[in-house]
């Protein structure tokens, strides 16, 4: 039996719209864009990840990048198998002496359809894996946070990643209501670039919009410990010449608000749903925030002021749900229950 455990590979994935992480061993092995460069006369990768991202909106005509994920599911079922393929590879590098058979589990938006599902376990059939698990994105941020979900206790998680945004109310190792929205990261980023446009009259590109997110990125127009301004550069529309502005997170926050009052509005319609007694818990345990959109700056104030409830910022809140992921997997037969 250990020769066999020793031939099987356990990873643990989280593919995300905007990253994709990988867990092998209780370490993160990789941290990369969800994102390859193809050459278009070949069908040759020539990058992934952090180097197909430093290509991006920058390639001649011969060079496309790809983003395989698009609003937490598959786009692009060819690309986003290339793409898991090449991570493990990053896993492996220097063992190719044994080709060992993968135990896979990937954690899925909760609100996705029986045949985006059908599409996720595919690509990661034919990047090699041999057995597939797949497990809901707020369940694995839950457990990734160091709640005990087989506790008949409630407690609600929100998952802001780069295409959804996953709220959930999780009890008794199960779902009990949850919203997904196609709100999140990915349209603070262009929300930012349609700021930028009509505001300034400045045309930037995706790269540059996620800076701005994080160097600048606010809730809240009025921040206790506010970052500097930040130097913007792009074309100009009026003149077509390249320039540099500076902007502060008080216009951020404005660029963002109706973003941000969707998933407001989504988390309000989540605790309507919320039975009573659950209710009662969340009163007490508050809200928790995970995923890359929880460190926006003054989120939790105002997620907070909104829903007159206790809201927290996981520790870590873009690792939450790999680790879950990765604690599942370990454990496998408690959790088989939450599995798909």
């Amino acid at each position: 039996m250990g020769i066999f455990n020793f031939l099987t590979q356990e990873v643990a994935i989280d593919l995300g719209t905007a990253n994709t992480l990988v867990l092998h061993k209780d370490k993160i092995m990789v941290n990369e864009p969800s994102i390859i460069a193809i050459k278009r006369s070949t069908g040759e990768i020539i990058a992934i990840g952090k180097e197909a991202q430093k290509m991006h909106g920058k390639t001649h005509e011969d060079i496309k990048t790809i983003r395989p994920l698009k609003d937490g599911v598959i786009a692009d079922f060819k690309a986003a198998e290339y793409m898991i393929r090449g991570f493990i590879k990053m896993i492996n590098k220097g063992k190719n002496w044994l080709q060992p058979q993968i135990r896979m589990v990937i954690c899925i938006p909760s609100g996705i359809t029986e045949v985006e599902k059908r599409a996720v376990r595919q690509s990661a059939e034919k990047a090699g894996a041999k057995e597939v698990y797949m497990i809901p994105e707020p369940m694995a941020a839950a457990i990734g946070i160091g709640i005990d979900v087989s506790e008949p206790m409630g407690n609600m998680i929100i998952d802001i990643g780069g295409g959804t945004t996953e709220i959930a109310v999780i009890a008794l190792s199960g779902i009990v209501s949850d919203q997904s929205i196609r709100v999140a990261g990915d349209n603070f980023t262009d929300d930012i670039i349609e700021y930028m446009r009509r505001q300034h009259n400045l045309m930037i590109g995706e790269r540059t919009a996620e800076n701005i997110k994080i160097e600048v990125g606010a809730a809240l127009p009025e921040l206790d410990n506010p970052p500097e301004d930040y130097a913007v550069n792009g074309r100009d529309l009026m003149t077509g010449i390249p320039k540099q502005i500076y902007v502060s997170y008080s216009e951020i926050a404005l660029a963002l608000d109706k973003s941000i009052s969707k998933i407001e509005e989504a988390v309000l319609r989540a605790l309507e749903l919320t039975p009573p007694e659950l209710s009662a818990d969340i009163y007490q345990t508050g809200l928790y925030l995970t995923g890359g959109g929880a460190l926006l700056r003054g989120l939790d104030k105002r997620i907070s002021s909104k829903s007159k409830l206790p809201v927290y910022v996981a520790e870590d809140p873009l690792q939450a749900v790999v680790k879950g992921t990765g604690i599942s997997l370990k454990n496998l037969d408690s959790y088989r229950t939450i599995m798909q």
